[in-house]
């Protein structure tokens, strides 16, 4: 009763709980309990989908006739080799070109007003709602046998071009699937950028490039890195457009499921999967730890 009349309440044994989970400094919410408390939840979910499946499918390598030696495969295997550099080459390709085009298009869309630019926006946006296979189906329409494509140059030039069913095809098709990724960061770090900045630079004599370089990109840098690496991560590991357009185009998550599957080589599907979680999380902490560093550089360049 007298907490009542002097306006106060006990605490709870939520208080401290709630306290670290939102970042409020409370006597007692540093205490063992409550840490454990509050990290248990995602320990469990990390190694149910991740510590686990990822150490059983590491232990299957030994299975196989060369065991552990099995990891070296990716290096010694042309034909893997091959699928690597060409995964890699492709995903670089279509981060740098998503990048290009999303960071014109963004910074235009952010900075002009006009009938049908939330239209726009909104069917760039459109490829989130789609799962990778219908995003395959779509460039079959467009570049398959019976596609688009195909039906205009075969009546202007008597020739059908397909390229839906080879890496051109899956180019197009993850390119399509991360331009929603990469646009809606990039705007997000152009609605930030100061206008006044650019105009100090061109009063002072700077001509357009070096406004870009010097005050746009650092702005947008932020942006352009964090969207380039899921878009890059996600063409590295992407399964569904490869497999609706052909089962034998040479990237590394079709070669993987072509060697677990049709060749029943556990082991060497394993060692290719584990090769290319390694190398994805390699690059995404890169990116992190540059991202990190970066900041200041990018915060400079845009003063």
């Amino acid at each position: 009763m007298q907490n009542i009349k002097e306006g106060r309440s006990r605490p709870s044994f939520l208080s401290p709980v709630l306290a670290r989970v939102f970042g409020q400094a409370t006597p007692g919410a540093g205490s063992p309990a409550i840490l454990l408390l509050l990290i248990t939840p995602g320990l469990v979910i990390v190694a149910a989908f991740f510590l686990i499946p990822m150490a059983l499918v590491a232990m299957r390598v030994a299975d196989g006739p060369d065991g552990w030696a099995t990891y070296f495969v990716i290096l010694t295997n042309g034909r893997y080799f091959a699928s690597l550099v060409q995964t890699l080459v492709m995903s670089a390709g279509v981060t740098f070109c998503a990048l290009v085009l999303c960071g014109i298009c963004g910074l235009f869309l952010v900075r002009n007003r006009f009938a049908g630019r939330n239209m726009i926006t909104a069917l760039l946006t459109l490829p989130l709602s789609f799962p990778g296979t219908v995003v395959g189906f779509m460039v079959i329409m467009l570049a398959g046998r019976q596609g688009a494509i195909g039906s205009m140059t075969n009546a202007l030039f008597d020739e059908k071009l397909v390229f839906a069913y080879n890496i051109s095809g899956l180019f197009i098709g993850y390119l399509y699937f991360s331009i929603p990724r990469v646009i809606l960061a990039v705007m997000a770090s152009a609605q930030k950028l100061d206008p006044q900045l650019e105009e100090a630079a061109r009063s002072l004599g700077a001509p357009t490039w070096r406004v870009v370089k010097d005050v746009i990109l650092p702005g947008l840098m932020p942006g352009l890195i964090s969207s380039g690496a899921i878009c890059f991560a996600t063409a590295m590991g992407a399964f569904g457009t490869a497999f609706t357009l052909a089962t034998d185009i040479d990237v590394l998550p079709m070669v993987i499921y072509t060697e677990f599957t049709r060749n029943a080589n556990v082991a060497v599907a394993a060692s290719l999967s584990i090769a290319l979680g390694a190398m994805t999380w390699a690059f995404l902490a890169s990116v992190r730890y540059f991202a990190g560093n970066s900041g200041d550089v990018a915060a400079r360049g845009g003063a």
